[in-house]
Protein backbone atom coordinates (compact mmCIF):
# COMPACT_ATOMS: atom_id res chain seq x y z
CA UNK A 1 0.00 0.00 0.00
CA UNK A 2 1.24 3.38 -1.19
CA UNK A 3 -0.07 5.24 1.60
CA UNK A 4 2.82 4.67 4.13
CA UNK A 5 5.27 7.60 6.03
CA UNK A 6 7.79 5.08 4.11
CA UNK A 7 6.29 5.87 1.03
CA UNK A 8 6.33 9.69 2.04
CA UNK A 9 10.06 9.67 2.82
CA UNK A 10 11.13 7.92 -1.00
CA UNK A 11 8.87 10.32 -2.78
CA UNK A 12 11.04 13.17 -1.30
CA UNK A 13 14.32 11.33 -1.54
CA UNK A 14 13.49 11.22 -5.36
CA UNK A 15 11.76 14.71 -5.68
CA UNK A 16 14.38 16.98 -3.24
CA UNK A 17 17.26 14.46 -2.28
CA UNK A 18 19.19 17.26 -1.68
CA UNK A 19 17.36 18.54 1.10
CA UNK A 20 18.48 18.57 4.58
CA UNK A 21 15.83 16.23 6.09
CA UNK A 22 17.73 15.81 9.57
CA UNK A 23 20.09 18.28 11.49
CA UNK A 24 20.96 16.54 14.90
CA UNK A 25 23.65 18.27 16.98
CA UNK A 26 24.98 20.21 13.84
CA UNK A 27 25.15 16.79 11.30
CA UNK A 28 22.66 16.50 8.79
CA UNK A 29 21.20 13.89 6.45
CA UNK A 30 19.82 14.92 3.14
CA UNK A 31 16.30 13.26 2.28
CA UNK A 32 18.64 10.74 0.08
CA UNK A 33 20.40 10.31 2.43
CA UNK A 34 17.91 9.38 5.05
CA UNK A 35 16.39 7.38 2.62
CA UNK A 36 19.25 4.82 1.85
CA UNK A 37 20.34 4.48 5.32
CA UNK A 38 16.91 3.62 6.57
CA UNK A 39 16.15 1.37 3.77
CA UNK A 40 19.51 -0.51 4.45
CA UNK A 41 18.81 -0.54 8.17
CA UNK A 42 15.32 -2.24 6.97
CA UNK A 43 17.13 -4.89 4.65
CA UNK A 44 19.11 -5.70 7.90
CA UNK A 45 16.08 -6.44 10.05
CA UNK A 46 14.07 -8.46 7.42
CA UNK A 47 17.35 -10.36 6.69
CA UNK A 48 17.69 -10.79 10.46
CA UNK A 49 14.47 -12.55 10.66
CA UNK A 50 12.50 -9.55 11.63
CA UNK A 51 8.49 -10.38 9.72
CA UNK A 52 6.07 -7.80 9.26
CA UNK A 53 3.61 -6.72 12.67
CA UNK A 54 6.66 -7.59 14.70
CA UNK A 55 7.69 -5.17 17.37
CA UNK A 56 10.76 -4.20 17.64
CA UNK A 57 12.12 -1.82 20.38
CA UNK A 58 14.27 2.08 19.97
CA UNK A 59 15.95 2.68 22.92
CA UNK A 60 18.22 6.27 23.22
CA UNK A 61 18.71 9.35 23.83
CA UNK A 62 18.34 11.83 21.10
CA UNK A 63 20.82 11.19 17.90
CA UNK A 64 21.27 11.08 14.62
CA UNK A 65 20.82 7.08 14.25
CA UNK A 66 17.83 7.11 16.23
CA UNK A 67 15.65 8.50 13.75
CA UNK A 68 17.13 6.41 10.81
CA UNK A 69 16.35 3.16 12.86
CA UNK A 70 13.05 4.15 13.82
CA UNK A 71 12.14 4.30 10.27
CA UNK A 72 14.12 1.68 9.09
CA UNK A 73 12.06 -1.05 11.57
CA UNK A 74 8.64 1.22 9.91
CA UNK A 75 9.88 0.32 6.66
CA UNK A 76 10.50 -3.31 7.47
CA UNK A 77 7.05 -3.72 8.20
CA UNK A 78 7.53 -3.83 11.82
CA UNK A 79 5.88 -1.52 14.72
CA UNK A 80 8.37 0.81 16.12
CA UNK A 81 8.34 0.89 20.33
CA UNK A 82 9.80 3.79 21.37
CA UNK A 83 12.01 2.96 24.61
CA UNK A 84 12.33 6.25 27.35
CA UNK A 85 16.15 5.86 28.02
CA UNK A 86 15.21 6.95 31.51
CA UNK A 87 13.46 4.49 32.08
CA UNK A 88 14.94 1.21 34.60
CA UNK A 89 15.47 -2.56 33.64
CA UNK A 90 12.13 -3.12 35.67
CA UNK A 91 10.11 -0.31 34.11
CA UNK A 92 11.76 -1.40 30.12
CA UNK A 93 11.15 -5.28 31.15
CA UNK A 94 7.00 -4.05 31.57
CA UNK A 95 7.20 -2.12 28.03
CA UNK A 96 9.01 -5.41 26.10
CA UNK A 97 6.54 -7.43 27.66
CA UNK A 98 3.42 -5.85 27.29
CA UNK A 99 4.39 -5.67 23.35
CA UNK A 100 5.84 -8.61 23.06
CA UNK A 101 8.70 -6.91 21.44
CA UNK A 102 11.32 -9.22 19.89
CA UNK A 103 14.05 -7.07 19.94
CA UNK A 104 15.53 -4.03 21.00
CA UNK A 105 18.16 -1.57 19.55
CA UNK A 106 19.53 0.13 21.92
CA UNK A 107 22.97 2.25 22.04
CA UNK A 108 26.73 0.33 23.05
CA UNK A 109 26.63 2.08 26.65
CA UNK A 110 22.91 0.92 27.12
CA UNK A 111 24.64 -3.27 26.96
CA UNK A 112 24.64 -3.24 30.95
CA UNK A 113 20.97 -2.28 31.35
CA UNK A 114 19.58 -4.67 28.09
CA UNK A 115 21.42 -7.44 30.08
CA UNK A 116 19.80 -7.01 33.49
CA UNK A 117 16.44 -6.08 32.05
CA UNK A 118 16.41 -9.68 29.44
CA UNK A 119 17.43 -11.28 32.71
CA UNK A 120 13.72 -9.91 34.42
CA UNK A 121 11.39 -12.16 32.50
CA UNK A 122 10.71 -13.11 28.93
CA UNK A 123 13.79 -13.37 26.28
CA UNK A 124 13.99 -11.13 23.48
CA UNK A 125 16.99 -10.35 20.79
CA UNK A 126 19.78 -7.23 21.37
CA UNK A 127 21.28 -5.35 18.94
CA UNK A 128 23.22 -2.01 19.37
CA UNK A 129 23.86 1.23 17.40
CA UNK A 130 27.21 0.24 16.04
CA UNK A 131 25.83 -2.48 14.25
CA UNK A 132 23.67 0.23 11.86
CA UNK A 133 26.21 2.42 12.01
CA UNK A 134 28.17 1.02 8.94
CA UNK A 135 25.21 0.68 6.72
CA UNK A 136 25.27 4.81 6.53
CA UNK A 137 27.46 4.16 3.52
CA UNK A 138 26.25 2.55 0.40
CA UNK A 139 24.51 2.96 -2.89
CA UNK A 140 21.20 4.00 -3.42
CA UNK A 141 18.52 1.90 -1.74
CA UNK A 142 14.69 2.12 -1.90
CA UNK A 143 14.21 -1.22 0.19
CA UNK A 144 10.61 -1.10 2.03
CA UNK A 145 7.89 -3.79 2.77
CA UNK A 146 4.09 -2.38 2.14
CA UNK A 147 1.89 -2.82 4.91
CA UNK A 148 -1.61 -2.12 5.23
CA UNK A 149 -2.97 1.43 6.13
CA UNK A 150 -4.64 0.16 8.59
CA UNK A 151 -1.93 -1.69 10.47
CA UNK A 152 -0.51 -0.63 13.76
CA UNK A 153 3.07 0.63 12.81
CA UNK A 154 4.44 2.57 16.05
CA UNK A 155 2.96 1.61 20.02
CA UNK A 156 3.09 4.32 22.46
CA UNK A 157 3.51 3.84 25.43
CA UNK A 158 1.41 5.83 28.43
CA UNK A 159 1.15 5.78 31.78
CA UNK A 160 -2.57 5.09 32.79
CA UNK A 161 -4.33 6.27 36.47
CA UNK A 162 -4.22 1.79 37.16
CA UNK A 163 -0.23 2.15 36.89
CA UNK A 164 -0.36 -0.37 34.31
CA UNK A 165 1.68 0.80 31.24
CA UNK A 166 -0.46 0.53 28.15
CA UNK A 167 0.84 0.55 24.54
CA UNK A 168 -1.18 3.20 22.16
CA UNK A 169 -1.80 1.58 18.44
CA UNK A 170 -0.86 3.88 15.80
CA UNK A 171 -1.69 2.81 12.32
CA UNK A 172 -0.51 4.86 8.90
CA UNK A 173 -4.00 5.51 8.34
CA UNK A 174 -4.46 7.70 12.40
CA UNK A 175 -0.77 9.15 11.38
CA UNK A 176 -1.14 10.37 8.34
CA UNK A 177 -4.45 11.74 9.05
CA UNK A 178 -2.78 13.86 12.34
CA UNK A 179 -0.55 15.30 9.08
CA UNK A 180 -3.00 15.93 7.09
CA UNK A 181 -5.47 17.60 9.87
CA UNK A 182 -2.53 19.57 10.95
CA UNK A 183 -1.71 21.45 7.43
CA UNK A 184 -5.47 22.70 6.69
CA UNK A 185 -6.09 25.63 8.20
CA UNK A 186 -3.79 29.11 8.52
CA UNK A 187 -1.87 28.42 11.43
CA UNK A 188 -1.11 25.25 10.42
CA UNK A 189 2.15 23.23 9.42
CA UNK A 190 3.19 23.74 6.13
CA UNK A 191 5.55 21.46 3.60
CA UNK A 192 9.10 22.64 3.41
CA UNK A 193 9.03 23.82 6.97
CA UNK A 194 11.91 23.84 9.53
CA UNK A 195 10.97 22.52 12.82
CA UNK A 196 13.07 22.82 16.21
CA UNK A 197 13.05 20.00 18.67
CA UNK A 198 13.86 20.05 22.38
CA UNK A 199 12.26 17.28 23.72
CA UNK A 200 12.84 13.60 23.67
CA UNK A 201 12.55 12.07 20.17
CA UNK A 202 10.99 8.85 22.39
CA UNK A 203 7.52 10.37 22.99
CA UNK A 204 4.88 11.61 21.32
CA UNK A 205 5.86 14.99 20.18
CA UNK A 206 9.29 13.83 18.96
CA UNK A 207 7.59 10.89 17.16
CA UNK A 208 3.94 12.41 15.95
CA UNK A 209 5.00 15.90 15.93
CA UNK A 210 8.57 15.54 15.11
CA UNK A 211 9.86 12.82 12.76
CA UNK A 212 6.79 11.77 11.41
CA UNK A 213 5.30 15.30 10.32
CA UNK A 214 8.89 16.12 9.04
CA UNK A 215 9.19 13.09 6.72
CA UNK A 216 5.47 13.10 5.25
CA UNK A 217 6.00 17.17 4.66
CA UNK A 218 9.16 17.02 3.36
CA UNK A 219 10.27 19.57 6.45
CA UNK A 220 14.28 19.34 7.82
CA UNK A 221 13.81 18.31 11.35
CA UNK A 222 16.31 20.20 14.03
CA UNK A 223 16.72 17.59 16.51
CA UNK A 224 18.48 19.06 19.97
CA UNK A 225 20.13 16.23 22.16
CA UNK A 226 18.92 18.15 25.07
CA UNK A 227 17.60 22.07 25.96
CA UNK A 228 19.99 24.35 26.30
CA UNK A 229 18.32 27.48 25.70
CA UNK A 230 21.10 29.70 24.50
CA UNK A 231 22.08 27.18 22.09
CA UNK A 232 18.00 26.51 20.97
CA UNK A 233 17.65 30.59 20.57
CA UNK A 234 20.79 30.36 18.14
CA UNK A 235 19.27 27.80 16.36
CA UNK A 236 16.00 29.48 15.76
CA UNK A 237 17.70 32.47 14.29
CA UNK A 238 20.17 30.70 12.36
CA UNK A 239 17.47 28.15 10.41
CA UNK A 240 14.85 30.35 10.44
CA UNK A 241 12.93 27.85 12.39
CA UNK A 242 9.03 27.66 11.43
CA UNK A 243 7.52 25.63 14.27
CA UNK A 244 8.07 24.76 18.03
CA UNK A 245 6.32 23.01 20.48
CA UNK A 246 7.17 22.04 24.19
CA UNK A 247 5.80 22.46 27.63
CA UNK A 248 6.20 26.16 29.14
CA UNK A 249 9.22 25.20 30.98
CA UNK A 250 10.96 25.21 27.35
CA UNK A 251 9.24 28.37 26.68
CA UNK A 252 10.01 30.17 29.72
CA UNK A 253 13.95 28.96 30.04
CA UNK A 254 14.16 30.56 26.09
CA UNK A 255 12.55 33.74 27.03
CA UNK A 256 15.19 33.93 30.37
CA UNK A 257 18.13 33.78 27.78
CA UNK A 258 19.95 37.40 27.36
CA UNK A 259 19.96 36.50 23.47
CA UNK A 260 16.10 35.88 23.11
CA UNK A 261 15.83 39.94 23.61
CA UNK A 262 18.59 40.39 20.29
CA UNK A 263 17.71 37.78 18.28
CA UNK A 264 14.68 37.39 15.43
CA UNK A 265 12.50 34.77 16.34
CA UNK A 266 9.40 36.22 14.05
CA UNK A 267 10.38 33.37 11.61
CA UNK A 268 8.00 31.57 14.12
CA UNK A 269 4.71 30.39 12.52
CA UNK A 270 3.77 28.10 15.11
CA UNK A 271 4.24 27.83 18.89
CA UNK A 272 2.30 25.39 20.23
CA UNK A 273 2.71 24.71 24.36
CA UNK A 274 0.81 22.20 26.67
CA UNK A 275 1.30 20.02 29.53
CA UNK A 276 1.02 22.93 32.19
CA UNK A 277 -0.47 26.00 32.75
CA UNK A 278 1.03 29.23 30.76
CA UNK A 279 1.31 32.19 32.69
CA UNK A 280 0.12 35.38 30.98
CA UNK A 281 3.55 37.03 31.48
CA UNK A 282 5.10 34.09 29.09
CA UNK A 283 2.30 34.84 26.19
CA UNK A 284 3.37 38.64 26.49
CA UNK A 285 7.26 38.25 26.67
CA UNK A 286 6.61 35.78 23.33
CA UNK A 287 3.96 37.92 21.57
CA UNK A 288 6.55 40.92 22.09
CA UNK A 289 8.62 38.92 20.06
CA UNK A 290 6.41 38.44 16.99
CA UNK A 291 5.23 35.23 18.37
CA UNK A 292 1.83 33.72 19.68
CA UNK A 293 1.75 30.92 22.33
CA UNK A 294 -1.08 28.67 20.75
CA UNK A 295 -2.34 26.48 24.26
CA UNK A 296 -2.65 23.02 23.35
CA UNK A 297 -4.89 19.78 24.64
CA UNK A 298 -4.04 16.74 23.57
CA UNK A 299 -3.50 12.87 24.59
CA UNK A 300 -1.15 10.31 23.19
CA UNK A 301 -4.55 8.88 22.22
CA UNK A 302 -5.50 11.46 20.29
CA UNK A 303 -1.92 11.90 18.48
CA UNK A 304 -0.81 14.81 21.18
CA UNK A 305 -2.76 17.75 19.66
CA UNK A 306 -6.85 17.45 19.72
CA UNK A 307 -6.91 21.29 19.57
CA UNK A 308 -4.87 24.54 20.17
CA UNK A 309 -5.88 28.31 21.05
CA UNK A 310 -6.49 30.19 17.78
CA UNK A 311 -3.49 32.83 17.70
CA UNK A 312 -6.43 35.96 17.17
CA UNK A 313 -7.74 34.69 20.67
CA UNK A 314 -4.09 33.90 22.58
CA UNK A 315 -4.39 37.34 25.00
CA UNK A 316 -8.31 37.43 24.51
CA UNK A 317 -9.12 33.49 25.88
CA UNK A 318 -5.70 32.89 27.41
CA UNK A 319 -6.76 30.08 29.59
CA UNK A 320 -8.63 28.29 26.53
CA UNK A 321 -7.23 25.57 24.49
CA UNK A 322 -9.61 26.30 21.03
CA UNK A 323 -12.53 24.64 19.91
CA UNK A 324 -11.12 21.62 17.98
CA UNK A 325 -9.80 21.21 14.62
CA UNK A 326 -11.39 20.66 11.35
CA UNK A 327 -12.04 17.33 11.95
CA UNK A 328 -11.04 16.57 15.93
CA UNK A 329 -14.19 17.33 17.30
CA UNK A 330 -14.53 18.12 21.80
CA UNK A 331 -17.14 18.19 24.02
CA UNK A 332 -17.74 18.19 27.68
CA UNK A 333 -20.48 15.87 29.30
CA UNK A 334 -22.30 14.95 32.11
CA UNK A 335 -21.72 11.92 34.11
CA UNK A 336 -25.11 10.27 32.14
CA UNK A 337 -23.49 11.04 28.92
CA UNK A 338 -25.69 14.13 28.73
CA UNK A 339 -23.99 17.22 27.06
CA UNK A 340 -23.23 19.94 29.83
CA UNK A 341 -23.63 23.39 30.21
CA UNK A 342 -20.91 26.07 29.09
CA UNK A 343 -19.31 26.60 32.14
CA UNK A 344 -20.49 23.18 33.68
CA UNK A 345 -17.63 20.98 34.71
CA UNK A 346 -17.86 17.52 33.51
CA UNK A 347 -15.68 15.30 31.27
CA UNK A 348 -13.54 15.81 28.40
CA UNK A 349 -14.48 13.77 25.18
CA UNK A 350 -13.36 13.85 21.98
CA UNK A 351 -13.06 11.71 18.24
CA UNK A 352 -11.33 12.63 15.28
CA UNK A 353 -8.94 10.87 12.48
CA UNK A 354 -6.21 11.00 14.85
CA UNK A 355 -7.61 9.15 17.90
CA UNK A 356 -5.92 5.38 18.55
CA UNK A 357 -8.06 2.73 16.98
CA UNK A 358 -7.51 1.50 20.88
CA UNK A 359 -4.65 -0.10 22.90
CA UNK A 360 -1.92 -3.00 22.64
CA UNK A 361 -3.57 -6.34 23.23
CA UNK A 362 -5.95 -4.78 26.07
CA UNK A 363 -9.71 -4.77 24.71
CA UNK A 364 -10.87 -4.29 28.63
CA UNK A 365 -8.78 -0.95 28.40
CA UNK A 366 -10.03 -0.02 24.83
CA UNK A 367 -13.81 -0.48 25.83
CA UNK A 368 -13.47 1.79 28.77
CA UNK A 369 -11.52 4.61 26.88
CA UNK A 370 -13.88 4.38 23.40
CA UNK A 371 -17.32 4.56 23.87
CA UNK A 372 -19.90 5.24 21.60
CA UNK A 373 -17.35 6.96 19.02
CA UNK A 374 -16.01 9.10 21.88
CA UNK A 375 -12.34 8.89 23.20
CA UNK A 376 -13.40 9.44 26.95
CA UNK A 377 -9.87 11.32 28.51
CA UNK A 378 -10.70 11.02 31.77
CA UNK A 379 -10.20 14.82 32.24
CA UNK A 380 -12.30 17.31 33.75
CA UNK A 381 -13.16 21.01 31.89
CA UNK A 382 -15.52 23.59 30.58
CA UNK A 383 -16.98 24.94 27.43
CA UNK A 384 -17.74 29.15 27.09
CA UNK A 385 -20.52 29.67 24.75
CA UNK A 386 -18.39 29.76 22.11
CA UNK A 387 -17.48 26.05 22.10
CA UNK A 388 -13.46 26.75 23.81
CA UNK A 389 -12.50 24.13 25.48
CA UNK A 390 -10.88 25.02 29.00
CA UNK A 391 -9.09 22.33 31.28
CA UNK A 392 -9.74 22.09 34.80
CA UNK A 393 -8.26 19.66 36.40
CA UNK A 394 -7.63 15.60 35.48
CA UNK A 395 -10.51 12.78 36.81
CA UNK A 396 -7.60 10.19 36.81
CA UNK A 397 -4.57 10.57 39.64
CA UNK A 398 -1.66 11.24 36.82
CA UNK A 399 0.99 13.50 37.25
CA UNK A 400 2.39 15.62 34.48
CA UNK A 401 6.10 16.92 35.72
CA UNK A 402 7.72 18.61 32.28
CA UNK A 403 5.89 16.85 30.16
CA UNK A 404 5.60 13.43 31.31
CA UNK A 405 3.01 11.87 32.45
CA UNK A 406 3.66 9.86 35.70
CA UNK A 407 1.71 6.85 37.52
CA UNK A 408 1.39 7.70 41.35
CA UNK A 409 -0.29 4.14 41.36
CA UNK A 410 3.61 3.14 40.02
CA UNK A 411 5.29 5.28 42.43
CA UNK A 412 2.55 3.90 45.47
CA UNK A 413 3.83 0.38 44.34
CA UNK A 414 6.94 0.85 44.86
CA UNK A 415 7.29 2.66 48.12
CA UNK A 416 5.19 -0.14 49.16
CA UNK A 417 7.48 -2.67 48.54
CA UNK A 418 9.97 -0.70 51.59
CA UNK A 419 10.31 -3.05 54.53
CA UNK A 420 8.32 -1.00 57.46
CA UNK A 421 6.05 1.15 55.16
CA UNK A 422 2.65 0.47 56.07
CA UNK A 423 0.30 3.12 53.22
CA UNK A 424 1.79 5.55 50.97
CA UNK A 425 -0.51 7.92 49.00
CA UNK A 426 1.50 10.00 45.91
CA UNK A 427 -0.10 13.27 44.80
CA UNK A 428 1.08 16.08 43.24
CA UNK A 429 3.43 19.22 44.60
CA UNK A 430 3.36 22.24 42.32
CA UNK A 431 7.03 23.03 41.14
CA UNK A 432 8.06 25.71 39.38
CA UNK A 433 10.15 24.33 37.24
CA UNK A 434 8.61 21.00 36.15
CA UNK A 435 4.63 22.17 36.70
CA UNK A 436 4.37 19.13 38.47
CA UNK A 437 6.28 16.68 41.18
CA UNK A 438 5.40 13.80 42.80
CA UNK A 439 4.91 13.86 46.67
CA UNK A 440 4.52 10.84 48.67
CA UNK A 441 2.82 10.65 52.05
CA UNK A 442 3.96 7.58 54.05
CA UNK A 443 2.79 5.83 56.77
CA UNK A 444 5.22 3.76 58.73
CA UNK A 445 6.93 2.32 61.49
CA UNK A 446 10.78 1.26 62.16
CA UNK A 447 13.28 3.46 61.11
CA UNK A 448 11.95 4.19 57.59
CA UNK A 449 12.78 8.27 56.74
CA UNK A 450 12.57 10.15 53.76
CA UNK A 451 16.14 9.08 52.50
CA UNK A 452 15.59 5.70 52.65
CA UNK A 453 12.39 6.20 50.99
CA UNK A 454 14.47 8.50 47.69
CA UNK A 455 16.99 5.88 47.66
CA UNK A 456 14.67 2.89 47.03
CA UNK A 457 12.76 4.69 44.50
CA UNK A 458 15.86 5.73 42.71
CA UNK A 459 17.13 1.81 42.65
CA UNK A 460 13.29 1.21 40.83
CA UNK A 461 12.64 4.01 38.58
CA UNK A 462 13.50 7.05 36.41
CA UNK A 463 14.79 9.97 38.45
CA UNK A 464 11.61 11.61 37.43
CA UNK A 465 9.45 9.38 39.29
CA UNK A 466 11.41 9.74 42.30
CA UNK A 467 8.98 12.17 44.99
CA UNK A 468 11.28 15.35 45.92
CA UNK A 469 8.91 15.72 48.79
CA UNK A 470 8.28 12.86 51.08
CA UNK A 471 6.18 13.06 54.41
CA UNK A 472 6.31 10.46 56.80
CA UNK A 473 3.70 10.04 59.70
CA UNK A 474 2.75 8.02 62.08
CA UNK A 475 -1.38 8.01 61.60
CA UNK A 476 -3.47 5.73 58.93
CA UNK A 477 -4.01 7.88 55.93
CA UNK A 478 -7.79 9.18 55.56
CA UNK A 479 -9.85 6.35 54.08
CA UNK A 480 -13.26 6.86 52.41
CA UNK A 481 -16.59 4.89 53.90
CA UNK A 482 -15.42 1.71 51.65
CA UNK A 483 -12.35 1.84 53.19
CA UNK A 484 -10.82 2.60 50.31
CA UNK A 485 -7.78 5.39 50.82
CA UNK A 486 -9.08 8.82 49.88
CA UNK A 487 -6.86 10.76 47.64
CA UNK A 488 -9.36 14.23 47.86
CA UNK A 489 -8.73 14.27 51.54
CA UNK A 490 -4.80 13.77 51.10
CA UNK A 491 -4.92 16.07 49.11
CA UNK A 492 -6.63 18.54 50.72
CA UNK A 493 -4.43 17.88 53.58
CA UNK A 494 -1.48 18.29 52.03
CA UNK A 495 -2.31 21.01 49.96
CA UNK A 496 0.42 23.41 51.14
CA UNK A 497 3.08 20.50 51.53
CA UNK A 498 5.67 22.54 49.36
CA UNK A 499 5.28 25.21 52.36
CA UNK A 500 5.22 22.97 55.39
CA UNK A 501 8.13 20.87 54.28
CA UNK A 502 11.49 20.72 52.40
CA UNK A 503 12.75 19.31 49.44
CA UNK A 504 14.53 15.86 49.92
CA UNK A 505 15.76 15.84 46.10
Amino acid sequence: MAATIGSALCWWADTKGDQRALIVEDEALTYRELQDWSSRVARHLADAGIAPGERVGVLGPNSLIWPVLALGVLKAGAVLVPLNPRLKPAELRKVLDDSGAVLAIAPAEFAETIARTRELGRDFAAKFFDEFTGLRAGGRDDFRVDVDRDDPVALLFTSGSTGLSKGVVCTNRTLLDIVFEATLTEEGLRPGSTSLLLLPLVFTPGVVWGLVMAVVLGNTLVVEKELRPERAVALIGKHRVNTLFGVPLVFEAIARTPAFAETDVSSLRTAIVGGAAVAPALLKAWADKGVELRQIYGMTEAGGVATATKRAETFTHPDSCGTGSIFSELKVIRADGTEAAPGEEGEIVLRGPGVTPGYWNDPQSTAQALRNGWLHSGDLGTRDEGGRIKFVDRMKDLIITGGINVSPVEIERAIGELAGVEEVAVIAAPDERFGETPAAIVTAGGDIDAAAVVAHCERLMADYKVPRYVVIRSEPLPRLPNGKLSKTAVREEYRDVTGRFEKVR
